[in-house]
């Protein structure tokens, strides 16, 4: 197929809508905020192995999309290699399964490292698949249409996750350790299998290829890019800057450790709190979808993200109060996710889609860098140091938001 038509976009806008709503039941049980880092503690893991989780998971594995574009952008179509992320991410989910049932307690010290391993398989297989992705995506569904997309996707995504975080909460509260986080892995493993259905339904477009010949050019092109293209670069610098907040609800469960002993309870009642916040922003992103803008949603998004530690610190004695931290952070993540996503679309063309992905995780190097160093200066100077910091390299962001002047 090579011309995207009217009857192409809708088939591809539903089966998208597929793959969406069974991803989200399965995010919740291995939701990066809340279940990962509970997970690494009760396997032993401090405050540098929770940096090294969210360095994993959210830096890491977008910085990997700068070597998997090089490859992937000379494909005119995707779809192959976006089955072959999409997998292993499913057989990585399966392994953790196996672990809490077979393995858990049997290799004493090495049990935080076997996790990091597995879940390092499942963020850089997901980075190799979120390049195709996004290609097919921009190229499979009509322009007029992607708003209406983008926000409906997050309605069904955030519907999935809370109906997910209630399974979550449930089985938290009725298992054991090794038994409740089994489970939770199995069925994520299980939903997302389902969901993969979406892409084999998928009816791809043919892309277009830029001239690049290997590696070397393409790391040229890139730099020239950013060099060139302004919006491109203050997007890349606002991932950098604002990008910091994905990893930041992972250190509130790390404050609520250290601060007071927590039960797997309320590690399901901070999972189902912070979807709730998600779901009740995605709705009104997707009400409001044509009056927002996402450069005004960015604005908001700092607003939040400054406000954030000063909830924790305000409510660190009360375990009820503080929950509003979670719900501040479901909220404050969904708005910067669609925000950004919406703006890469608009910066980018059909034959720079998968490139620019590629480049966003250039951005994602200080992420990536600042959840190792925060999880150091967490152990060696305390949290308020690190929400200090925190402040001061998410304030940064204003400059960046402005100068890229985002107009939809």
């Amino acid at each position: 197929m090579k011309k995207l038509t009217e009857h192409i976009s809708r088939h591809n806008f539903w089966w998208f809508l597929w793959h969406s709503g069974f991803l989200a039941l399965a995010t919740s049980f291995i939701d990066v905020d809340t279940v990962m880092p509970s997970v690494i503690t009760e396997s032993g893991g401090g405050p540098f192995h929770i940096g090294l989780l969210v360095s994993i998971m959210l830096g890491g594995s977008s910085v990997s999309q700068l070597l998997f574009a090089s490859y992937l952008h000379k494909k005119s179509y995707k779809k192959t290699f976006l089955l072959m992320g999409i997998n292993l991410r499913v057989l990585s989910l399966f392994g953790l399964a196996a672990f809490f049932f077979l393995l858990k307690g049997l290799l004493g010290t090495g049990e935080v490292w076997f996790i990091l391993a597995l879940v390092s398989v499942f963020s850089f297989s997901g980075a190799f698949a979120n390049i195709s992705y996004i290609d097919i995506m921009g190229k499979s569904i009509l322009k007029r249409q992607r708003k209406s997309f983008l926000s409906l996707k997050q309605v069904v995504f955030s519907i999935g996750i809370l109906i997910s975080a209630f399974a979550a909460f449930c089985i938290l509260s009725l298992s054991g350790d090794a038994t409740g986080y089994g489970v939770l892995f199995l069925l994520a493993a299980t939903f997302l299998l389902t969901a993969t259905l979406g892409f084999w339904r998928l009816r791809e477009v043919e892309g277009r290829v830029l001239p690049i010949k290997g590696s070397l050019d393409f790391v040229k092109f890139i730099v020239r890019e950013i060099q060139s293209k302004t919006k491109l670069r203050n997007y890349l610098l606002i991932i950098s800057s604002l990008g910091n907040i994905l990893g930041i609800m992972a250190f509130m469960v790390l404050y609520t450790r250290m601060n007071s002993p927590t039960q797997d309870i309320q590690v399901g009642s901070m999972l189902l709190i912070k979807v709730i916040g998600a779901v009740i922003t995605g709705l009104a992103l997707y009400y409001f979808s044509r009056k927002f803008k996402y450069g005004k949603l960015l604005y908001i998004a700092v607003v939040m993200a400054l406000f954030l530690p000063l909830l924790a610190l305000i409510f660190s004695k009360s375990p009820i109060l503080f929950m509003s931290v979670f719900f501040v952070g479901g909220v404050l993540i969904t708005i910067y996710i669609v925000s950004m996503g919406g703006i890469l679309l608009e910066i980018s063309t059909k034959k720079d889609r998968s490139l620019y992905a590629g480049a966003a995780g250039a951005g994602s190097i200080i992420p990536a860098i600042f959840s190792m160093v925060g999880g150091w200066v967490i152990l060696n100077f305390g949290f308020n140091v690190f929400f200090i910091v925190f402040a001061m390299v998410v304030t940064s962001s204003l400059f960046f938001i402005n100068k890229l002047n985002c107009r939809k």
